[in-house]
């Protein structure tokens, strides 16, 4: 009897993949639960869920049964062995409640790569240009007006620090070289496969005191929440700017606000929000700043190898009991 695996959340360009990747070798499921409590109870040993051993999990998802948290996870043990997340971000996943109960947790990092360093790279080069605000100020028939080109710069006389030089981090270092813009990073650790322009820091703070524009590229955990704090924010130069396509609580988003209200930050360009899609309407109040709905990855390009890639590690897992993309914590 082939095993089941459970389609958790959308798939909207690889359907043909799907068939191709498991034919023979599982029974795929489609989730159909609008409700966590039904999705609960097909958990059961009769439901309609029963004997899944692996999950590819979307974070649409969630819209219906919530995150998966220490309550599903619980709920998969013992059948589930692996959960192939589809996303480079993975903090809708109670990872730690995972180990304990002996379940593998992948992602998709490098599919991301250049859908989340080209928006990354946008909002560097509307804030410094203030593009976003000139648009806004056409539309409203106010030809540039109120910007002030002394608040603006060309990308060439800036440097730009990298908070998290992994793959989507490296990918805008290159892009940024390109204007050429001085790139300077901080990582855990020094990334070996950066070339030689790129230039480590350390210590965080250190890094912060030269950057013009800090790009954030770190996955939200429990030890980075906040980890752009008071104290970061305020070792930056006066003027700078910072561009977040991370996670929104990987910055303290009141010392954030803080800083563009006294103009220690000149502004600032998000893709990511601590509580979206909620937005603190403080940051409405800041015309200079450029901010876009959480867009990073949507275009089908990224999306079908993100799905396609998630769908693999499911699959590798079935057929080499052991797929790839390993999340951190689990290697």
């Amino acid at each position: 009897m082939a095993p089941r695996v459970l389609i958790c959340g959308d798939i909207v360009w690889a359907h043909e993949e799907v068939k191709q990747l498991f034919d023979g070798i599982a029974e795929v499921i489609r989730m159909d639960s609008t409700t966590r409590t039904d999705f609960m109870a097909g958990l059961k040993t009769s439901g309609k869920y029963a004997g899944i051993v692996g999950i590819y999990r979307h974070n649409t998802s969630a819209d219906h049964i919530g995150i998966f948290d220490r309550e599903i996870i619980k709920a998969l043990a013992p059948n589930v062995k692996w959960i192939a997340h589809n996303g480079a971000g993975y903090d809708q996943i109670d990872v730690q409640e995972c180990k304990a109960n002996g379940i593998f947790v992948s992602n998709t990092p490098g599919a991301v790569d250049e859908a989340t360093a080209t928006t990354a790279l946008y909002l560097l080069i509307s804030t410094l240009r203030q593009f976003s605000f000139g648009e806004r100020s056409l539309r409203s028939n106010t030809w540039k007006s109120p910007i002030d080109p002394g608040c603006t710069h060309d990308l060439s006389a800036r440097t730009l620090g990298i908070l998290g030089l992994g793959g989507i981090g490296l990918h805008l270092a290159n892009l940024a070289h390109a204007f050429p813009m001085r790139v300077i990073y901080h990582s855990r650790s020094r990334n070996h496969n950066a070339p030689e322009w790129c230039q480590y820091y350390a210590k965080m703070e250190d890094m912060l005191k030269e950057s013009d524009v800090l790009s954030v590229h770190v996955p939200l955990r429990k030890d980075t929440e906040s980890l752009v704090g008071e104290k970061e924010i305020r070792a930056m130069k006066k003027g700078s700017i910072i561009v977040n396509t991370a996670r929104g609580k990987v910055i303290d988003e009141d010392a954030m606000i803080r800083a563009l209200a006294d103009g220690h930050l000149s502004s600032v360009g998000l893709d990511v929000y601590p509580d979206e899609p909620n937005v603190n309407s403080r940051l409405l109040e800041f015309p200079q700043l450029a901010l876009l709905p959480h867009m990073g990855t949507e275009n089908q390009d990224s999306q079908k190898k993100m799905e396609i890639r998630a769908l693999t590690n499911l699959r590798n897992f079935l057929t080499k009991g052991k797929g790839d993309d390993l999340i951190s914590e689990m290697r």
